[in-house]
C-alpha cells in the first residue's frame, strides 16, 4: 500500500526570483510535482528541474470548476505518495485561495504545509518607492481585492468606506474594475486630489509605475494601456515615489 504524500501550499512571491523564501526554495527543489499558477515566473520554475510541472493557473473568466480540477489534482498526486507543491504567486493566504485549498486537503485527510510568500501588496509599493506606512503620512493600511468572487450573494467590500478609514489603501486585482472603483470613491466624497499609483509587473524588468490624482487615474490607465498584473495604491505615501523609486532608477 502506497503511503500518502504531502502537499506544500507555497507562495512564490511577486515575481523577482530573489524574493523567494529559503523554505520555498527547499520544497520546490524537493518536489515530485508542481502545480503552478500563471504568475509564477519561469526563473522560479527552473529551480525545480526534476519535478513534473502542471499548469493550473486560472485566467480571467474561468469558472469555479477550474478550482475543483486543481483540488482533484492535489488529492490524486498526494494519494500516489507524491511530494506536491501547489505554487502560487505572492502569498497563498492573501487572496490566493490557499485557505480554501488547505480546507480541502484537511477534509480529505491529506497532510499539508503552508509556506508564506512575499505578497505583491507589500512588494509592489516597495519596488515603486512607496512605503505603506510613514510616521508623517500613514499610520494605517488596508489591503482589499478589487475583484470579488462572482458567486457571492452580495458584495462585501465597501472600498469607499475603507478608503475613508485608513491612510493607505492597497487594491489587488482591481485594474479591470478601475473605473467603477474610482467612481465609487469620488461619489463618496473621497478627495479627487488623493494620490494614486498603479504598479504593473512589480519586481520584474517589465515593472511600470503610473501615478496620478484620483480624478485623473482612469484616463491615464486608458492612455497608457495599463494591464494586469498590477497593484493599486491610494494615499499620501504615493507622493514619495518620485524621491524613493530606487528600482526603476537603477
Amino acid at each position: 500500500m502506497v503511503s500518502k504524500g504531502k502537499v506544500f501550499i507555497v507562495g512564490a512571491g511577486p515575481g523577482d526570483v530573489g524574493l523567494l523564501t529559503l523554505r520555498a526554495l527547499e520544497v520546490i527543489k524537493a518536489a515530485d510535482v508542481i502545480l503552478y499558477d500563471r504568475l509564477v515566473s519561469n526563473d522560479i520554475l527552473a529551480l525545480a528541474s526534476n519535478a513534473e510541472k502542471v499548469y493550473v493557473g486560472r485566467e480571467v473568466g474561468d469558472d469555479y470548476k477550474h478550482q475543483e480540477y486543481t483540488n482533484r489534482l492535489m488529492l490524486d498526486y498526494a494519494l500516489k505518495g507524491k511530494k506536491v507543491v501547489r505554487l502560487k504567486g505572492g502569498d497563498p493566504f492573501i487572496f490566493g485561495r490557499g485557505g480554501e485549498e488547505a480546507e480541502f486537503l484537511a477534509d480529505n485527510g491529506i497532510e499539508f504545509e503552508i509556506v508564506p510568500g512575499v505578497t505583491s501588496a507589500i512588494a509592489a509599493p516597495a519596488y515603486a518607492g512607496i512605503p505603506l506606512t510613514h510616521r508623517a503620512l500613514s499610520s494605517s493600511v488596508a489591503i482589499v481585492t478589487g475583484h470579488e468572487d462572482p458567486y457571492k450573494q452580495e458584495r462585501r467590500v465597501n472600498i469607499a468606506k475603507i478608503a475613508s478609514s485608513v491612510d493607505t489603501l492597497v487594491i489587488l486585482m482591481g485594474i479591470s474594475n478601475i473605473k467603477s472603483i474610482v467612481d465609487e470613491l469620488l461619489a463618496s466624497n473621497i478627495e479627487k486630489d488623493r494620490e494614486v499609483a498603479i504598479i504593473e509587473n512589480a519586481t520584474t524588468p517589465e515593472q511600470r509605475v503610473t501615478i496620478a490624482r484620483l480624478a485623473d487615474i482612469v484616463r491615464l490607465v486608458e492612455e497608457r494601456n495599463v494591464r494586469p498584473p498590477a497593484v493599486i495604491v491610494i494615499g499620501k505615501v504615493v507622493s514619495l515615489a518620485s524621491k524613493l523609486n530606487w528600482y526603476n532608477k537603477r
